[in-house]
């Protein structure tokens, strides 16, 4: 509602490559949200990707059947209404700056630590797009590597060693795979590392200062006052303890006051950020 209060929540399996199916998810999930609370609503849809300035298909997304689709046109003949649509890291940014953990903050990056790899801005409680719309999209920028690096990991973007490559949850997993033989999901790896498991721990200890690497790298464009993790790999209790503690090695200034924080409305936090669209967004 208006106040920022949640009237309900429901969560459904995205259909896996299947366009037609995930329309059709998503307004039964708006019907059955409006029957449940009696009333019809304003949409906001985050996702992985954004909408193209040049003719409105989705581009850019890890959900690779939204890719050259109208999207927006599409859902707003099935729900008979105006929708709005921005990137899923922008609606955690703007979540989080509204009323969570970067609550009155200047400046508040936020970053996506999940499937893939996503980023958005929020400037002054608004989302900050770009001339591209693109800002905040540090995922598909390189890794600052170092010689102990193993080869690049190819992307599905088409490029080579990008921020999501290594930092994605996906990622963590293979990482640990490649250096153990040893297959593990990443919440196992976190669960056997804080239970003192040594290989667990250097993997962790890997991701983290990778994550401390490509950060910096935002800290040194950006100045945010805030860092805001959310998906699912921000449930990782020590990125917060040990990544801080990296950054004065790579980013540029004799003290670093950003500080790194963990979403104060969960790991899909971006679904609020969504609903703002409304009261904060376009």
């Amino acid at each position: 509602d208006a106040a920022g209060r949640e009237l309900s929540r429901r969560r459904v399996p995205t259909p896996q490559g299947d366009y037609a199916g995930t329309l059709a998810a998503i307004a039964a999930l708006v019907g059955a949200v409006e029957r449940e609370i009696g009333a019809c609503g304003r949409v906001g849809i985050g996702i992985p990707g954004s909408e193209s300035m040049r003719d409105g298909r989705v581009r850019n997304a890890n959900s690779t059947c939204l890719n050259g689709q109208f999207l927006r046109h599409d859902l707003q003949t099935l729900l008979r209404r105006e929708i709005r649509i921005e990137n899923d890291a922008n609606c955690l940014a703007l979540s989080e700056a509204t009323d969570g953990a970067g609550a009155g903050l200047p400046v508040v990056f936020a970053a996506i630590l999940g499937t893939g790899v996503g980023g958005g801005l929020a400037v002054q409680g608004r989302v900050l797009t770009g001339a591209n719309r693109i800002a905040g999209e540090w995922g598909h920028n390189p890794l600052p590597r170092s010689a102990e690096e193993p080869d690049a990991p190819p992307c599905y973007c088409g490029r080579a060693g990008c921020v999501e490559t290594w930092l994605s949850g996906p990622a963590l997993a293979e990482d640990h795979a490649r250096e153990t033989g040893e297959s593990l999901s990443p919440p196992e790896i976190a669960s056997r590392a804080e239970a003192g498991d040594a290989a667990c721990s250097a993997t962790l200890r890997r991701y983290e200062r990778r994550l401390a690497k490509a950060l910096s790298v935002v800290i040194n464009l950006v100045d945010p006052d805030a860092v805001v993790l959310g998906g699912g790999l921000s449930n990782i209790a020590s990125l917060y303890r040990n990544v801080p503690l990296l950054w004065p090695g790579y980013v540029f200034s004799d003290a670093v006051q950003t500080r790194l924080l963990r979403n104060r409305h969960g790991d899909s936090s971006g679904v609020r950020g969504a609903a703002w669209l409304w009261e904060r967004g376009e």
